[in-house]
């Protein structure tokens, strides 16, 4: 990693550590910011200056969960590339998933992955997002077998989940009592198969419009009212709900958080932007696992972001090849692609339309998914380490696959302009 003394110039600080959001000049050098005042300019004569009026510094994006293609499905997603498309993305550090090919359940490829990031270096100037990796809860798909818990966490694994629901209360209630002492969060993904059934769509009068198999929103309400009753019963163990996608989720949280339950919950970003309205394209990358929420499941997960309830976005990147993602909706892989498009995205639906403020915007995508798996970020201010993101809400680019680092292409956005980039990420 080559460092660089640099002076950015009236840049718009958002920091949701200490809740700043504020105009001026950053001086950051070695990796560390150096000076922050409304002017700076006693500075070094090899300090690269850039006008930044106009630009977000921001605390690093992190990303509590998304899958990677490698080990197992290198066709879809190696290291190299997500690491290239996190980075592109805002993100300095992201969570990878237990369902690679072979599972992450054993402390030899936590070992292996955990070296990953020297290994797949990106360009001298770009620095390597940090990954956290998950432990995988059970051994087998039909998740009837613990996988040694103990054993993972002393490996370093973030925590702990699995890469489908965990329907087996009785072990779910074990699993509760065997993390407390470990001190790492465990992540499940509330959904209830049998009432899933072979549903691709949330119920409602869209499925029925466009003739998909639906999904009742009970689907995942009935399995986070199960899990918050064996919380509730198992004590202090760190729970964090994945993928929440309804309205009536949202409230049953704040039922329980009110309640003083130690949970923690998130939803993806892209049910934030859209709902089943937007399946009448029948475009596969819509095909989401949870599926989108009605109307009013969408207004009430950003209003749970607003208020805290749902701590955190998570990108939930899901890559697949062009020949996976082009079958009938039902038939597709559930999954898309995220790292590159979110920020610029949640920015211009969000924060342009007034719907949230930069700081909640900020604080749900960068400070709240890291206190989500128990760890801190320093706030913007001199003498601390800079783990930032530089962010560019006018400048516009089409989504075409010239233009992604990820090897994937399944979005529904492909072939459109989308307004907001990246520009650079220290970390």
């Amino acid at each position: 990693m080559i460092f660089m003394t640099e002076l950015l110039q009236k840049v718009r600080i958002i920091d949701p550590v200490s809740g700043i959001d504020q105009i001026a000049d950053v001086l950051i050098a070695d990796g560390q910011i150096q000076a922050i005042a409304a002017t700076i300019s006693d500075i070094s004569t090899d300090t690269q200056v850039r006008n930044c009026q106009g630009l977000i510094l921001g605390t690093g994006l992190i990303d509590l969960y998304s899958h990677s293609g490698e080990p197992g499905f290198e066709e879809r997603e190696t290291f190299s590339s997500l690491l290239q498309a996190a980075a592109a993305g805002g993100f300095t550090r992201i969570g990878i998933l237990p369902d690679t090919s072979p599972s992450i359940d054993n402390p030899a490829l936590v070992a292996q992955l955990q070296n990953i990031r020297n290994i797949s270096p990106l360009h001298p100037r770009t620095p390597a997002p940090l990954l956290h990796i998950w432990g995988a809860i059970t051994l087998d798909v039909e998740g009837k077998q613990m996988t040694e818990l103990a054993d993972l966490a002393a490996a370093g694994v973030v925590g702990f989940t699995d890469s489908h629901p965990l329907d087996n209360f009785g072990l779910l209630r074990r699993v509760l009592e065997y993390v407390q002492p470990l001190g790492k969060p465990i992540a499940f993904w509330p959904c209830d198969r049998q009432l899933t059934a072979n549903g691709v769509i949330r119920e409602g009068a869209d499925a029925l419009r466009f003739g998909l198999p639906p999904i009742p929103a009970s689907a995942e309400t009935t399995a986070i009212a199960a899990l918050l009753e064996l919380v509730a019963a198992s004590g202090n163990s760190q729970v964090h709900i994945m993928r929440v996608s309804t309205a009536r989720s949202v409230e049953l949280i704040a039922s329980a958080k009110a309640a003083g339950l130690p949970i923690t919950a998130s939803t993806t970003w892209m049910h934030l932007l859209l709902d089943t309205t937007a399946v009448k394209s029948y475009d596969t990358s819509l095909h989401l696992d949870p599926p989108l929420g009605t109307p009013s499941d969408l207004k009430a997960l950003r209003a749970g972001v607003r208020t805290g309830v749902i701590d955190a976005i998570a990108i939930d990147h899901a890559p697949y090849t062009y020949e996976e993602k082009v079958q009938a909706f039902a038939e597709a892989p559930t999954g898309a692609i995220g790292y590159e498009l979110a920020l610029p995205l949640l920015w211009q639906n969000l924060v342009e339309t007034g719907e949230l403020t930069a700081l909640e915007l900020w604080q749900a995508l960068s400070k709240n998914p890291a206190e989500c798996i128990g760890q801190k970020l320093n706030t913007i201010q001199p003498q601390q380490t800079a783990e930032l993101t530089l962010f560019d809400p006018q400048q516009t680019w089409k989504v075409e696959r010239k233009n992604l680092h990820t090897l994937s292409s399944n979005t529904p956005w492909l072939g459109k302009e989308l307004q907001g980039r990246v520009v650079q990420i220290w970390c």
